[in-house]
């Protein structure tokens, strides 16, 4: 029944042949060369809105990408700084040994800092990348998944906001901690309970 929508002008006149107007499935443009289904116009508008709509969380997917490299630089440098340190402790004195034990407890805690912060970014990556999907999949198959994506999509920016907190914690015990060459004195780290 649909195929008989898809013949030439001349030769449509409904679809069932009868001559009468065209039920809403059988809706036809003209074009250059022929007719094209008003469902697939619909259909590609439809397509291009959900374009439209995914820029958004690709921008976002693109600035989760860029904190996720700044955050791998921070881990590798806090990684190599506690290896050089291990490294010293194997032939430090008593004293030396607890000021790099000490120094090592704090590189320790802003790398489990960091560690939690890529893990939220890789989490808020995956539901942005998830929400595209899903806007493209509700788009095809005609599904209503309006809610899906926006829990989704809360989600990921809240696992984004908690990423942020967990680098700013970070940031904060790293500038804690040094001494601007003795111009003021460490922060006193607390002892493990």
């Amino acid at each position: 029944m649909m195929s008989s929508c898809l013949g030439r002008e001349s030769e449509l006149k409904g679809c069932n042949g009868s001559g009468g107007a065209l039920p809403d499935s059988c809706m036809v443009a003209p074009i250059s060369n022929g007719l094209v289904r008003m469902d697939s116009l619909s259909h590609v508008t439809s397509l291009a809105q959900v374009i439209q709509l995914a820029v958004a969380p690709v921008f976002l997917l693109a600035g989760v990408g860029t904190t996720l490299n700044v955050l791998a630089s921070r881990i590798g440098r806090i990684i190599d700084r506690a290896r050089i340190m291990e490294e010293r402790l194997i032939t430090a004195g008593p004293e030396l040994a607890e000021e790099l034990h000490a120094r090592l407890l704090v590189l320790s805690k802003r790398a489990s800092l960091i560690n939690r912060a890529i893990a939220l970014c890789v989490l808020c990556g995956l539901l942005v990348s998830l929400v595209v999907a899903t806007l493209f999949v509700s788009s095809s198959l005609r599904l209503d998944l309006a809610l899906p994506i926006a829990i989704a999509f809360v989600i990921a920016l809240l696992s984004l906001a908690a990423a942020m907190i967990y680098f700013l914690r970070e940031v904060f015990i790293a500038t804690a901690s040094l001494t601007f060459g003795g111009v003021r004195k460490p922060a006193e780290p607390k002892p493990p309970l």
